[in-house]
């Protein structure tokens, strides 16, 4: 729903003006600020619903801004960027980025974005019936509280990352085509970047499973997608 509070994190003047006129057009309230350094009193002051977040900036990089606000906080970040090489969108997304967008962009497709965006993080998971935590050996998962535990340990998992395992271990055994966990976890489909799935899949690997070369939980379906191992004894 409109309303929402968005933060502008970028150092080129043309580009926030274009995307402030088209969100404030979608009811939004916009704020800005051109350096890395200044969105942190300012996150703490009007706690934003969604930042969009460049990741070359003065001051401080969108990168490291990304790492220092995932210590603290789940807010939904939507990178954008001139840089469209793989590794600067696996690294933004592994510091807990959840979306990424590379410059040019269209202004209506990035408003598409933040709505999804917003949306996912605004709805409660709907799939949830009478029981509230989830259990695999090894692996705890509580629904209400989104505390995931593994190996004894609890586990600090992104937003995106939560929704993605609370899904597919609700459902053992069912295989996630790439475009249906698109929609289901971002409400996109087509818009999807595939890159954004695997490093979201890849850190969720890494924190959760003992090997993540060799997954025990996240399976890999060769040509379709994804599913969550419910053969675990």
């Amino acid at each position: 729903m409109a309303g929402e509070t968005i933060l502008i994190v970028d150092d080129e003047q043309e580009i926030v003006q274009l995307i402030q006129l088209y969100l404030i057009r979608e009811g939004y309230h916009v704020l800005s600020v051109n350096n890395g350094h200044d969105v942190f009193p300012v996150v703490r002051e009007h706690r934003p619903d969604l930042i969009i977040l460049d990741i070359l900036l003065p001051g401080l990089d969108g990168i490291e801004v990304c790492r220092q606000l995932r210590k603290t906080s789940n807010t939904p970040i939507l990178f954008i960027s001139c840089k469209s090489e793989d590794i600067d969108i696996i690294l933004g997304l592994s510091m807990g980025g959840d979306d990424y967008m590379t410059k040019p962009f269209s202004p209506s497709q990035l408003v598409a974005r933040v709505k999804a965006l917003l949306r996912r993080n605004a709805i409660r998971d709907h799939y949830i019936d009478d029981q509230q935590l989830v259990r695999f050996p090894g692996l705890e998962i509580n629904l209400a509280s989104h505390v995931v535990r593994a190996g004894g340990q609890t586990i600090s998992l992104s937003a995106k990352e939560f929704e993605l395992l609370s899904l597919m271990a609700k459902t053992p055994n069912r295989v996630y085509k790439i475009e249906e966990l698109f929609e289901l976890i971002w409400s996109l489909d087509s818009m999807g970047d595939p890159r954004t799935l695997i490093v979201h899949i890849s850190n969720l690997r890494k924190k959760i499973e003992v090997n993540p070369a060799e997954p025990r939980y996240i399976i890999t379906v060769r040509g379709v997608g994804y599913k969550f191992n419910g053969m675990l004894g």
